[in-house]
Formats: C-alpha cells, sequence, structure tokens
C-alpha cells in the first residue's frame, strides 16, 4: 500500500511534467509488483475467489492478529523500538512534500504552513474522537452525545466550505490533504505500536487502536472489493482453476475428482 501511495503521489504531482507515456514506462513494473503483492495471495489460492469458504471466527492463536503479533516481535526491545520510530519518520515527508504544493499557500515556503498542516491533522483526530466516543461510557446523555456528534459536524462541513468559498483552499487541495494526512496518520500509528507499553500507561492506546481500526477498514475496503466482486462470478474461480493447474487438464486429468474424493480410475 505505501508503494501504491508513492505512485498516486507521483502520478498526481509529476504526471503533467513527465507525461503519459513517460509515466507508464517509469512506474508499469511498480504498478505490477505492488499489486502482485496485495492480489497474489488470492490468486494462487485455489479457493480464494470461492464465497462460501470465506470462513470468519476462526480461533484466537490461529488468526491474524497472532502473526501481526509475531510479526512485530522486533519492536519489544528499546533499540527495535528507537529504530522502527526512525524508519516510520519517511512517513511525515508525503505531508511535507504535499502541503507545499496546495494551491491555497501558493509559493510559500515557510515552516509555518506545515505547522498549520499538523494543526488541521489535530482537529481531524479531534473530530474522529468524537464520532468514535464509546457508546458504554455514554449510557446515560445518548442525547446530549448525539446533538455533539451532529454539530461538530455541521460545523465541520461548514467550515470545509468557508474556507473553500472565502481563501484560496481549492476542493483539489482538500483531496490533496487527504491524500498527505494518511500516511502522517500511518507514521503515527507505526510509532505508537512501537511505543505500546508506553501508550497504555499514558491511557492513549484505545485511542489509537480506534484510529488503527480505521485504517485497517479503509486499506482491507480497497482490496477486498476486487477480490468480492470477482467472487460474486464462477467463472472466475473456473477459470482461475484452469489457469493454475493448465499442465494438469492438458493431461486429461480430472481436479474436480480429485478435489471430491473420487477415483478417476474406476472404470478402467
Amino acid at each position: 500500500m505505501e508503494i501504491v501511495l508513492l505512485l498516486v503521489v507521483y502520478a498526481a504531482y509529476a504526471y503533467n511534467e513527465v507525461g503519459a507515456l513517460s509515466y507508464i514506462l517509469l512506474t508499469v513494473s511498480s504498478w505490477f509488483l505492488a499489486i502482485s503483492w496485495l492480489f497474489a495471495p488470492y490468486l494462487f489460492n485455489p479457493a480464494g475467489f470461492e464465497w462460501q469458504k470465506g470462513g470468519i471466527g476462526v480461533r484466537g492463536e490461529e488468526s491474524l492478529e497472532a502473526w501481526w503479533v509475531e510479526e512485530l516481535a522486533h519492536i519489544r526491545t528499546f533499540g527495535g523500538r528507537v529504530m522502527e520510530t526512525i524508519l516510520s519518520l519517511r512517513f511525515f515527508i508525503f505531508q511535507y512534500g504535499i502541503v507545499y504544493k496546495l494551491d491555497v499557500q501558493g509559493t510559500n515556503t515557510s515552516l509555518t504552513v506545515y505547522g498549520f498542516s499538523w494543526v488541521a491533522f489535530a482537529v481531524i483526530l479531534l473530530l474522529f474522537k468524537v464520532f468514535t466516543f464509546s457508546q458504554k461510557m455514554s449510557v446515560n446523555f445518548q442525547l446530549l452525545l448525539r446533538f455533539v456528534q451532529g454539530l461538530s459536524f455541521l460545523l465541520a462541513v461548514a467550515g470545509l466550505a468557508a474556507a473553500v468559498v472565502l481563501t484560496e483552499l481549492t476542493v483539489t487541495d482538500v483531496f490533496a490533504c487527504i491524500l498527505a494526512f494518511i500516511p502522517t496518520g500511518w507514521g503515527i500509528l507505526s510509532i505508537a505500536a512501537a511505543w505500546k507499553p508506553l501508550m497504555k500507561k499514558m491511557g492513549m492506546w484505545k485511542s489509537f487502536r480506534s484510529v488503527a481500526r480505521l485504517f485497517d477498514a479503509g486499506m482491507g475496503v480497497l482490496i477486498f472489493i476486487p477480490i468480492a466482486l470477482f467472487s460474486w462470478f464462477p467463472f472466475i474461480s473456473t477459470f482461475q482453476t484452469r489457469l493454475m493447474f493448465n499442465q494438469a487438464f492438458s493431461r486429461g486429468l480430472e481436479i474436480s475428482l480429485i478435489l471430491a474424493g473420487n477415483n478417476p480410475n474406476t472404470g478402467l
């Protein structure tokens, strides 16, 4: 996903300079690499497009969360946490580069512009916290909570609309800010995961976990929507099986009989 984000940023800010043909020639291998990493596990899985074999509710020790914990074993030491923090700083470069490409700031290269981008990011986090406030803690004031959430949403929309109308902020800038804040949020989450014990002591881990769920849901949607759509068409699974077992089909081997547990040589 990070490579895809890089390619999108390159397309947004270098496409007009290098041209369509140059962009395709320069990035086709990178796009192929990123798409392969994202979708190869499903393409080369014989049951990857079988809708009825999705499977949910697996045991904890067999879940992706357990695998994720094992993958983060390298940040359980102080040195690993420091290294992860340093490496995660690369995500803030996205934000820094995109902010100075916004139409609203023009040719201003002051660090104040970068500081304002962090203020905007903090406001977005505050709004997210308002909308994800635990309902279990707000049983006694549900009406007040709904009122505050609705008012916050209206104020945010009105403020954004006023900024577009009254300032030099454009709709393109709004989408650019979204493109800038996605890696910023991921970088903060990576640092928070590295310093998880400290975040728990500070009482901030639940908030970071809520934001992480949002990122996980967003990236999951991007990955699984194509998989889900292909799974609805039976011929996709048939084509995939034919592609994967092409040599077996050419020899007259009936894969379906083997998978069903039947003996294809019973009539011999």
